[in-house]
C-alpha cells in the first residue's frame, strides 16, 4: 500500500468560472489558472501522482503546454487514473478538503463526488470530500483565494501483487 498527499491553491478573480470537483459554482470569482483550475481535483491528482511516484500535475500537464489551456480537471483526473492502472494501481480511498471562505460548497459536494469517482472509476464510498473556512484568517479567509488537501491510499493490483517498484 502507499499514501499520497496533494495540495492546491489559485487565485480568485473575476471573469472566470468557479469550477470545483468538476461542479460550475455560481459565485461572483473564479479560480485564475492555464486549465480550469480546478484545485480540488488538482490537489487530489497530485495525491494520486504522488503515492504512485510518478511526478506531479505539473510534470504531467504542464501550464506551457497550449494543450492544456483551459481543459477540464476531470479529464485530467481521468489520465491519471489511467496511468494509475497502467502501473499497476488501484485507489483504495481519498479524503479532501476544499479550504474556502466563500462560496458555500455544501450544497456541491454530492456532486462533486459523483463526477470525481465517475472520472476514476471508483465508487462514491471511496471519496470523501468536506469544506473548511479559515475564520477569516490567510488568503482564503480574505476571499483571495480557494485551496484543497488530499489524501489517498492505493495498493497494487492482484495480478502485479508479486512485482516490486
Amino acid at each position: 500500500m502507499r499514501v499520497g498527499m496533494g495540495y492546491d491553491v489559485h487565485k480568485l478573480t473575476e471573469g472566470r468560472k468557479l469550477i470545483l470537483g468538476g461542479v460550475e459554482i455560481p459565485w461572483e470569482k473564479g479560480l485564475l489558472g492555464h486549465s480550469d483550475a480546478d484545485v480540488l481535483v488538482h490537489a487530489v491528482m497530485d495525491a494520486l501522482l504522488g503515492a504512485s511516484a510518478l511526478g506531479d500535475i505539473g510534470k504531467h500537464f504542464p501550464d506551457s503546454d497550449p494543450a492544456y489551456k483551459g481543459i477540464s480537471s476531470i479529464l485530467l483526473l481521468q489520465h491519471v487514473t489511467n496511468l494509475l492502472k497502467k502501473n499497476g494501481y488501484c485507489i483504495g480511498n481519498i479524503d479532501a478538503t476544499i479550504i474556502a471562505q466563500k462560496p458555500k460548497m455544501a450544497p456541491h459536494i454530492l456532486k462533486m463526488r459523483k463526477n470525481m469517482a465517475d472520472a476514476m472509476g471508483i465508487s462514491e464510498s471511496c471519496l470523501n470530500i468536506k469544506a473548511t473556512t479559515e475564520e477569516g484568517l490567510g488568503f482564503t479567509g480574505k476571499e483571495e483565494g480557494i485551496a484543497s488537501q488530499a489524501i489517498c491510499l492505493l495498493y497494487r493490483n492482484a495480478e502485479m501483487e508479486g512485482e516490486t517498484r
